[in-house]
């Protein structure tokens, strides 16, 4: 298991700020708000993949908010067959549409904090990536 440090802190001590450029926010806020553009193509976990490869060593921020964003969109693809699943029994009706604003709302959430340079990390979300 690995060390998340607490929101808005960095790893080098609790309160301390996180150092970022615009660079970086810009970078982390691709993380999440790619999946928004790629999940048209049911291919939500393509964009945080990308930054993780490509800036993920440059950058620990950026590395803590790509796989932070691909550990949810892992976890959204398989609630979405799981939840999809459950149209048979018709609750699937009910279940899909909520998880899809509950998946929104927590997009747009870390993105913002992404932009803001501050850490995010999803609710309910097992850590497949570390």
């Amino acid at each position: 298991m690995s060390y998340y440090p607490p929101p808005g802190t960095s790893p080098q001590g609790a309160g301390a700020p996180v150092p970022t450029s615009s660079e970086e926010r810009t970078w982390a806020l691709a993380a999440h708000v790619g999946s928004i553009v790629t999940a048209w193509f049911a291919l939500g976990a393509i964009a945080p993949l990308i930054v993780l490869l490509v800036k993920g060593k440059e950058s620990a921020f950026v590395r803590r908010h790509a796989v932070e964003s691909l550990n949810f969109q892992i976890n959204a693809l398989v609630w979405t067959v799981v939840l999809g699943l459950t149209l048979f029994l018709l609750i699937g009706f009910v279940l899909l549409p909520l998880y899809g604003i509950f998946w929104l709302i927590f997009v747009i959430l870390g993105t913002v904090k992404a932009s803001q340079g501050e850490e995010f990390h999803y609710p309910m979300t097992v850590r497949v990536v570390t």
